[in-house]
């Protein structure tokens, strides 16, 4: 798999006209990899584009597969950042969603990033899990603060169509999500958080000030990115690639020299509908003055007819350059985006 990432970027390779600045292994558990494979795609990376000096090298990993040789290994070899996936600090949380690490794994990983010397770092928790208790809830996030971790990402338990959990959740086997509950523990996370000294800079997201993940942040700008692998997409502001999922048709097709991709080409309609989706998910908000530079006075005149009532309700503040959400707002923030969608019937 690795000889035919690398042999992907070759074929790719005149596409990157400007420097890179951020790297993010990720989809996936690539901490599973033995660190020469990791340093491999790295320098190949490195030969191919102009990398920045200051480039943000993410690599997510599993607390499971965190030890101290690794992370001094990872260290070495360049990676900067980590993207953890604790999801929980209590067992029982971690049983329900089937996680393979323990809770002890979830502080134990951190300590040991922190002892070979990473700063910048981000843990993913979930809420709203079907008996977590708000004390508990509030625990997991009293436990992140005390480890003064940097960067959170707080996702609402989902439950996907066509999972093992969603037929586990069909079949009485698990507790189904409740919506009530995933509300109030959204409201207890942005209190906390605040109160904790982190920027809620989007929706999901949330940093002490100058540790946002420049990673996630060019996405949400609408900034071109390029992903190889099997299912990684790419976007260059015109169109969205993706390869197909699949590992052997994946390396089959690289072995022949052909990638293994479908293209969806973006419209202007679509252009504007995922800026407005992915900027209103964002504390900067929708930019008028982006708006009418990218699709003119008209759609800006739309925009503001449409959100007057978000306005009036409260959940949306407008000035002379941009709406944003207010808190309550956030909480309808898909919702609000969908209803301000250009649709040409």
């Amino acid at each position: 798999m690795i000889l035919a990432i690398q042999k992907e970027i070759d074929l790719r390779v005149e596409l990157h006209k400007t420097p890179i600045e951020t790297i993010y292994f990720g989809g996936g558990t690539p901490s599973i990899l033995d660190t020469q494979q990791i340093e491999n795609l790295l320098n190949k990376i490195k030969d191919s584009f102009h990398v920045s000096k200051d480039a943000e090298i993410t690599l997510e990993a599993n607390p499971d597969d965190i030890t101290p040789e690794k992370a001094l290994a990872w260290k070495t070899i360049g990676i900067n950042r980590f993207s953890i996936g604790i999801q929980s600090f209590f067992e029982e949380d971690l049983i329900w969603m089937n996680r393979a690490h323990s809770n002890t794994q979830s502080r134990n990983c951190i300590e040991i990033i922190q002892s070979a010397g990473f700063t910048n770092f981000s843990i993913d928790l979930i809420y709203g899990t079907p008996g977590q208790s708000l004390e508990r809830w509030i625990n997991n996030l009293e436990i992140a603060f005390d480890y003064n971790i940097p960067h959170l990402s707080c996702y609402a338990l989902t439950v996907e169509e066509g999972t093992a959990l969603e037929h586990m959740i069909n079949t009485k086997k698990k507790e189904n999500t409740n919506s009530d509950i995933q509300s109030t523990h959204f409201k207890i996370l942005l209190e906390k958080s605040k109160e904790a000294g982190f920027i809620h800079y989007e929706i999901s997201n949330f940093a002490k000030p100058n540790n946002e993940s420049k990673h996630n942040k060019s996405y949400w700008a609408g900034t071109s990115y390029y992903g190889y692998g099997p299912a990684a997409h790419s976007y260059d502001g015109l169109k969205r690639t993706w390869n197909i999922s699949n590992n052997i048709a994946y390396i089959e097709s690289i072995e022949g020299n052909t990638i293994p991709v479908e293209m969806e080409v973006l419209s202007e309609e679509d252009k504007l509908n995922e800026y407005i989706m992915t900027s209103l998910r964002c504390a900067t908000g929708i930019n008028k003055h982006h708006i009418t530079s990218h699709w003119g006075e008209g759609q800006l005149t739309r925009i503001e007819r449409e959100i007057n009532l978000y306005i009036q309700l409260g959940r949306v503040i407008a000035d002379e350059n941009a709406f944003t959400l207010t808190d309550e707002g956030k909480f309808f923030a898909d919702g609000i985006a969908s209803s301000l969608f250009l649709v040409n019937n």
